[in-house]
């Protein structure tokens, strides 16, 4: 993972960032999944210094990956929106390195109950009384919305930077180009 690609948002005063993030950050899953390859690193270098995820999006891999993933990516009307920097390589004095990736809430207390009855056969009686309403968990985390291709259902895709750390940490990546192990390089 020697190489970067920034693709920065131009403000937009028609459409709000985060409309934008969501559509290029769409674009680029389906890109991932196209390819396949678990090379690809996503980041939201921006993250702390904005609201949500901020105005970049950053992938991380190798030099002759990030070029097949930038002609996978179908940015089409969304080019104008973007300036795209790279693949570039990562600076020589990088010294910290960080895990990206999903987390997801315990926020349907019913959905929680059903598959309980399903696995452990129990009675939905004995399944409210392991999961009450009040096990309903939100979260705090900056988000992207986006559209499921399957079921065409709208959904936040919640994001955690985890603490930077000294040492990098080898690992593939998801169709979200995040890692529950493998790290980025964070400048």
């Amino acid at each position: 993972m020697d190489n970067y690609v920034d693709l920065i948002i131009r403000a937009d005063p028609d459409i709000t960032t985060p409309t934008l993030l969501g559509n290029l950050y769409g674009r680029v899953h389906l890109a991932l999944v196209s390819q396949g390859c678990g090379e690809v690193g996503v980041s939201f270098p921006n993250h702390e210094n904005h609201v949500g995820l901020g105005n970049v999006l950053r992938l991380h891999g190798s030099q002759s990956r990030l070029s097949t993933m930038l002609d996978a990516i179908q940015l089409g009307g969304l080019r104008v929106h973007l300036d795209i920097q790279g693949p570039l390589p990562i600076p020589a004095q990088v010294n910290q390195y960080r895990v990206v990736k999903r987390v997801q809430a315990k926020s349907n207390p019913e959905r929680l109950r059903r598959r309980l009855v399903k696995r452990q056969g129990i009675s939905p009686e004995e399944a409210r009384n392991r999961i009450p309403d009040t096990a309903k968990r939100t979260l705090d985390l900056p988000y992207v919305n986006l559209v499921s291709a399957s079921t065409g259902q709208h959904f936040p895709l919640f994001v955690k930077h985890e603490d930077c750390r000294s040492l990098p940490q080898q690992g593939a990546f998801n169709t979200y180009g995040f890692s529950s192990r493998a790290t980025i390089p964070w400048f």
